[in-house]
């Protein structure tokens, strides 16, 4: 249980001696005030109300004379504020527990998927099409999920299901034989691979024995045909060599590369095994089982071509993962316009008789459009992430050579920088949400941005530093990176308290001890945003927390307590950057 759970568990337990509410309801019904400052829990009284005939105020006043008689909590202040009663911990008496609490390793890795193996379908591009921002998604969205997995005890294993199998390698082929230029497959294969796949559409559209001629060249690839292997073979080569060019900028890793291909020969069984179990039915031609009792549309098995498709290769794809792979979760990455194909593919494995078809979990995501329109290769609508990256790394190093030109390393921290901007302006969003793509926004350094976590991080350790040297703390100067929060007036002066526990200290301190929930909470929705958004928040708080309290050159019997929880802060944010994805740069 987190810190924060703790002190949800310890309010429900003194408000139920209060009040003879059930601890469970009580805890659904405490709040989080919108200010530390108001308190750390607040307990609305209008749930009272009819029960006890008064007024919430009335109650609040109540509650707080009947706590103030319980000795076992005397470290937990309370008082009534309008309709709610707020509580208040003691933070010099709870800030040891939260210090010792958040430096012990069972706070950032649980052990809730202890034993678990969970094979995760990511990334998962086609072959001989360029690598498009719009696989960012599922390759940058899979290697968080992956992280965040192992994060909670999982055993993860990273699959990039490559598509280089299907209808399109007969258009591929078509396209190349027919308008390949030589000297520009030799100099620039991936662009000349997508140049004449979009004029195999184009031509398509009037000269329909081109979609014929596709067909058959597909055929004889699945019948093993001499030249369409060649090629295959050839286009297959060339578009891993691109792919791992990209994978290496985004520093995304696999443990296994099965393209479609791999399992060529494993579907034969599965249509022998729906075969026996009397599944199979004919449709037009083609063979398909139906899903009529779970109100699906038939599941496509073998075309009327006699060519397979691929829920085909998905049912024996499935198959191996968990006989195989022995996965006791298999996770799909794939974008929400395949959930009913996914649907169709579980239940079909269901009619199997796979009771382990339960653990089989699409987790989709939002389209990324550009400028409001879906991409598409066959139409050339495509942004190149090549290109993007680029750009990104050629704005961070603009924006370094104008304010720390003496930067060491600025090179490598322009690209850690610039890549990082790219991956969290993709994870900060919820993954279901469409995303409409702008490079202006993506290579943003100023609001919710990776630059923006990245740069708290690169200050705590410029902190760190001084304090090694014995420096005072540097004065707030304008930053490379805008922060919104340090704009706002805030009441709270740069001044000792007499506990030392400023509010923003303490707000700062009780957002670290949510860290665990917050994994939980993350792994249990399979959703990266969470731990995003909570870099974000953590960055916002350290900032504030910076802004009112001198650190180093503040009173000395508070100086080792400060300087703990930023050194506690960095850990927490490299920890962070790390699940994410990015890298975490000593300097800015």
């Amino acid at each position: 249980m987190s810190t924060v759970g703790l002190f949800m568990e310890e309010a429900s337990q003194m408000l139920q001696k209060v009040t003879d509410i059930d601890t469970t309801e009580l805890t659904r019904l405490l709040e989080t005030p919108p200010s530390v400052a108001m308190g750390d829990l607040a307990f609305p009284c209008f749930t009272l109300a009819k029960s006890w005939r008064r007024a919430p105020q009335q109650i609040a006043d109540e509650l707080c004379s009947r706590i103030s008689e319980l000795p076992d909590y005397a470290h937990i202040r309370v008082s009534a504020a309008g309709a709610y009663m707020n509580m208040h911990w003691d933070r010099t008496q709870c800030s040891t527990t939260l210090l010792e609490q958040i430096s012990k390793e069972e706070h950032y890795q649980l052990q809730t998927g202890k034993g678990q193996r969970i094979i995760i379908d990511m990334s998962s591009p086609n072959i001989a099409k360029p690598f498009g921002v719009g696989h960012l998604r599922s390759t940058v969205i899979g290697a968080a999920l992956y992280r965040i997995y192992h994060a909670a005890g999982y055993e993860p294993v990273r699959v990039n299901h490559i598509g280089d199998w299907g209808t399109q390698f007969g258009k591929q082929i078509t396209a190349h034989l027919r308008w390949s230029d030589p000297v520009q497959m030799e100099q620039n294969p991936i662009g000349e691979a997508l140049r004449v796949y979009i004029k195999f559409h184009d031509e398509a559209a009037e000269h329909l024995e081109l979609e014929d001629e596709a067909r058959d060249w597909f055929r004889k690839l699945e019948n093993g045909d001499a030249q369409a292997l060649e090629l295959w073979r050839y286009f297959v080569d060339v578009s891993m060599a691109s792919l791992d060019r990209m994978y290496e900028r985004l520093g995304v890793e696999f443990d296994a590369v099965l393209g479609e291909s791999f399992y060529n020969d494993k579907m034969p069984a599965v249509v022998d095994r729906l075969r026996e179990l009397n599944l199979l039915e004919e449709s037009d031609g083609a063979l398909v089982v139906r899903l009529d009792e779970q109100d699906m549309p038939p599941c496509l098995i073998i075309k009327s071509d006699g060519t397979t498709i691929y829920p085909t290769r998905d049912l024996a794809t499935a198959i191996y993962r968990k006989e195989v792979m022995e996965g006791d979760r298999l996770v799909y990455v794939v974008g929400g316009e395949q959930t009913l194909h996914f649907r169709q593919v579980f239940a079909v494995l269901r009619k199997m008789g796979f009771d382990w078809a339960e653990d089989c979990i699409h987790v989709p995501f939002g389209l990324m459009k550009v400028n409001g329109k879906k991409m598409s290769t066959r139409k050339g609508k495509v942004v190149f992430l090549e290109e993007v990256l680029d750009e990104a790394v050629q704005q961070a190093a603009r924006i370094i050579e104008e304010k720390n030109p003496d930067l060491p390393n600025k090179e490598e921290v322009a690209r850690q920088v610039g890549v990082g901007a790219i991956i969290f302006n993709d994870l900060k969003n919820n993954r279901q949400n469409e995303i409409d793509f702008s490079l202006e926004e993506a290579v943003s350094f100023e609001g919710e941005t990776g630059p923006y976590v990245q740069y708290a991080y690169a200050r705590i350790q410029s902190i760190l530093r001084r304090a090694a040297q014995n420096a005072p703390t540097p004065e707030l100067t304008a930053d490379a990176v805008t922060d919104p929060s340090l704009d706002q007036v805030d009441s709270e002066a740069v001044v000792e308290e007499p506990s030392g526990w400023t509010d923003s200290a303490w707000e700062l301190l009780c957002h670290l001890a949510s860290y665990d929930s917050e994994l939980e909470r993350a792994v249990r929705l399979h959703e990266p945003s969470i731990m995003a958004r909570y870099a974000l928040q953590t960055a916002r708080l350290f900032n504030q927390f910076y802004s009112h309290n001198r650190i180093l050159d503040g009173s000395p019997a508070w100086r080792e307590q400060r300087l703990e929880l930023s050194r506690r802060t960095g850990e927490y944010l490299a920890r962070l950057m790390e699940l994410l994805g990015m890298k975490a740069p000593q300097q800015m």
